[in-house]
């Protein structure tokens, strides 16, 4: 593979629309080419590093995420009530966003002070559910599940619409989160493939129908996250999210056919991811990081 040259001025605008993204105001500001030399939680010749310099899949894996995190009672009430995401749904991306991007690309001392914050943060969020569950965002078994459909989303969302995963590849990807998650709180989260089957099928019991995946799903649909011209784009990838998402979960959530992907739109998400797995941005914190462990800028698009 190599990458996609595109027209001087159309990479430009892209590369600063993207480079926009992680630079709003009220985020922290990150340098993912220093220090120089300094490693990140995982290594640069991983699965991960080339799966999280795809936009499109990322946007479809964390979407797909977030619907089975918010199946979850007592995850839904916290992510519901504990944040900015109806207010500021696009802020609150970019946060998201950013964070991700630290984990998987920073440098190992800035990942590791950006996951600390976190965890102070998470440690001021408790509650009840509307039918009076208690819960703690720092609770084990709620950190483990908010890991694995991260991994999960992420995962089959590369292999699905940017190119197919070997049981291998997929394997790898969760066991490389594994330095992430134990910072994080989630020592409980799954390291391959059958771990993550495994406990999908132990929520059969947990995750619950609520009108509030349909509220996140028309926020998402209308949130301005991509610029106005992509915006048809960005509804096909919100699709996109929900197909991919289990079929018995969908079920649960009476998520029907026409949430989900149109025949003739699968064949149109796949060109895109594809398309955007060729497209290497200067200001990306993929090209950043390897330049920072003094790799070529297109050391990910050989």
């Amino acid at each position: 593979m190599t990458a996609l040259i595109l027209p001087a001025p159309l990479h430009r605008r892209i590369d600063a629309t993207a480079q926009a993204l992680l630079e709003a105001p009220g985020l922290p500001a990150i340098d993912f080419s220093q220090p120089p030399g300094e490693p990140a939680l995982i290594p640069a010749d991983s699965i991960s590093w080339r799966i999280f310099r795809n936009p499109a899949s990322l946007f479809i894996g964390g979407v797909a995420a977030v619907i089975l995190e918010l199946a979850e009672p007592r995850v839904r009430s916290g992510v519901w009530e504990h944040s900015s995401f109806r207010a500021e749904p696009v802020r609150r991306l970019q946060r998201t966003g950013l964070a991700a991007m630290v984990t998987v690309y920073g440098a190992r001392s800035v990942a590791e002070r950006m996951i600390a914050g976190v965890v102070r943060m998470h440690d001021k969020v408790t509650g009840n559910t509307p039918s009076g569950a208690a819960y703690r965002a720092n609770d084990q078994d709620l950190l483990d599940w908010v890991q694995a459909t991260a991994s999960f989303g992420f995962t089959e969302a590369y292999s699905r619409y940017v190119r197919p995963l070997s049981a291998e590849e997929r394997d790898h990807a969760f066991a490389e989160g594994v330095p992430a998650s134990r910072l994080y709180g989630a020592v409980g989260a799954p390291t391959s493939d059958a771990e993550w089957q495994a406990m999908l099928e132990s929520m059969r019991d947990r995750l619950e129908p609520s009108p509030i995946v349909f509220e996140f799903l028309a926020i998402m649909r209308d949130a301005p996250a991509l610029p106005a011209p992509l915006r048809p784009v960005q509804r096909l990838l919100l699709r996109a999210a929900v197909e991919m998402t289990p079929g018995w979960v969908r079920d649960r959530l009476r998520l029907t056919a026409r949430h989900g992907l149109r025949p003739w739109e699968k064949p149109a998400i796949r060109l895109i991811g594809r398309a955007s797995d060729r497209i290497m941005l200067r200001a990306s914190p993929a090209v950043q990081a390897s330049l920072r462990l003094g790799l070529p800028a297109d050391y990910l698009y050989r």
